[in-house]
């Protein structure tokens, strides 16, 4: 029995809730971990901590005990400018992502430049690479003017509606046309807040990369995260700061320190990321794996958007996605593949995926296996842009590829059975753009340059189709659907949501009528936003 006097706890219904501003990042996330390991509140944990001691602590604790809990308390907040679309995809591909990029809807990408690979001394293929971007963005621009004339031909200005709203309107529809035509080398910019532990694994993901411009954002995301950041009263402060000087010299050092002091968002928790093995070395095998096995295979024919039912055992889902990303047939296939393979070598795709795991990796993607609802979709790679948003799911991609041909933009918006290229007059000049940038891809593709397979890839137009998988339940297929499917999205992905719909209305009916969708082959207003 302890001899220590026993002394009951207090009722108290006195809740407190702050918010918490200027705290560094990971000083904030030392205070917030402390929680678990000391009763202090907030207020005196923060009034107590020193970055030398948040920077101890991450040391002990995250890097020695592999708490990566602690990295998720610390958020930072990015600019990433100037970055080609390719990059950006892979850049935005992490399941706990939140940032926004570019519109291809509302700007004007004939501003914003492209990415030029370094070909070393192959300056046949640099020329080739030059010429056919210049052609794409010629014909983007040509494209934007004669599809928003078309559209002020047939769809007048309601009353009601201020001219300049109107001319924006149609200005966003004709680049919804056009931007099948902007090339992956397309500079772009985006904003992302991340937590600290996200960062360090899109840092070391991008550090493993095959593309150098994707390689070399890792690098400068590091870099970012242990210099000093950009600090937007940095100006303002500095002035204070004088002006305290001269009232008070003695206040001077008291002044800097607290008014122009460098802040590093995360110095401690990023440092250490480096290139991930565990990624490299599987990536490469699943792939040879998956040559080995599909190769000689013809790509079967695939829907724009497969729902594949759930037949096959975990076992076999596993091995064929592990697959899947690999190559580019379409999850189907490999799925009836796989499980016609004897049980010894479905466990050794598997072991694949798991090989070379270290203590504190997460095992691959691919193992998120088990959802209920499998969508196998082929689209347009503006399209899938769009659908990569959605981080409920998880996302199989596939690499970009001229295998799979290209989309046209069709109807668009117009309804029935309008061409809007053919009436807009650019349709020849549309799909000999396309096809030369394709070609001109495959063409350096082949070059002897080391980089140069990965450098063509920046060639295809985002009209050029992508294949990815996407597993969800049923609550995340009923959002995707309803809000993809709205008359004021775009109609690349407005027409995946309907199919998405019908597949689930024909394999689950019973589910489907919980669906608010809109229906993709009915009129809708082009001008309601």
């Amino acid at each position: 029995m302890s001899s220590e006097t026993f002394v009951a706890p207090r009722a108290s219904n006195q809740t407190s809730v702050f918010a918490v501003h200027g705290a560094d990042p990971e000083v904030l996330a030392f205070a917030m971990a402390k929680y678990s390991r000391s009763s202090l509140s907030m207020r005196e944990s923060l009034a107590e901590i020193s970055a030398q001691r948040a920077e101890q602590f991450l040391n002990t604790f995250y890097f020695q005990y592999g708490h990566r809990s602690i990295a998720d308390l610390a958020h930072i907040a990015f600019a990433i400018e100037r970055l080609s679309l390719l990059a950006a995809i892979v850049l935005v591909d992490e399941q706990r992502w939140d940032g926004q990029e570019r519109s291809t809807r509302y700007q004007n990408f004939m501003k914003s430049g492209w990415y030029f690979p370094d070909f070393g001394e192959d300056q046949a293929s640099a020329a080739t690479y030059t010429a056919t971007i210049d052609n794409l963005f010629a014909t983007y621009q040509c494209t934007t003017a004669a599809v928003q004339d078309l559209l002020r031909q047939k769809i007048a200005c309601p009353e009601g509606l201020k001219p300049d709203a109107y001319e924006r309107t149609l200005k966003a529809r004709a680049f919804d046309v056009a931007r099948y035509l902007l090339p992956l080398a397309t500079n772009t910019s985006l904003g992302q807040i991340v937590s600290a532990r996200t960062l360090e694994t899109q840092v070391s993901r991008l550090l493993s990369h095959p593309v150098a411009e994707v390689r070399d954002l890792g690098t400068k995301l590091r870099e970012a995260a242990t210099d000093p950041a950009w600090n937007v009263n940095a100006q303002a402060a500095a002035a204070f700061a004088e002006k305290v000087i001269a009232a008070d010299p003695e206040l001077a050092a008291e002044a800097a320190q607290f008014l122009t002091r460098d802040v590093r968002t995360a110095p401690t928790l990023v440092k250490y990321a480096q290139p991930n093995e565990y990624l490299t070395k599987s990536n490469a095998e699943l792939a040879q794996a998956a040559n080995d096995l599909l190769g000689d295979v013809p790509i079967d024919e695939a829907p724009l958007v497969d729902l594949v039912e759930q037949s096959e055992p975990p076992e076999v889902e596993l091995a064929a996605t592990l697959l899947y990303a690999g190559g580019h047939h379409s999850y189907r296939q490999i799925r009836d593949l796989v499980a016609n393979m004897p049980a010894a070598r479905i466990s050794e795709i598997i072991d694949l995926g798991l090989r070379h795991r270290g203590k504190h990796d997460e095992a691959l993607r691919a193992f998120h296996a088990g959802a209920g609802l499998r969508f196998d979709i082929l689209m347009d790679i503006g399209g899938f842009r769009d659908m990569h948003r959605h981080r409920r799911c998880t996302q199989i991609i596939q690499g970009f590829t001229a295998k799979h041909g290209y989309e046209t933009p069709g109807a668009a918006d117009l309804g029935g059975d309008a061409d809007i290229l053919a009436e807009a007059g650019i349709a020849a000049e549309y799909n000999a753009a396309i096809e030369a940038a394709q070609a001109a891809s495959m063409q350096i593709a082949t070059a002897s340059a080391p980089e140069a397979a990965q450098s063509a890839l920046y060639l295809l137009p985002l009209a050029t189709r992508i294949r990815s998988l996407f597993k969800m339940d049923f609550a995340e297929a009923q959002y995707i659907t309803e809000l993809r499917s709205g008359p004021a999205g775009h109609f690349s992905y407005r027409r995946v949501a309907w199919e998405m719909y019908l597949a689930i209305e024909q394999q689950h009916p019973l589910l489907a009528k919980h669906i608010r969708v809109t229906d993709f082959t009915k009129p809708i207003d082009i001008l309601q936003r």
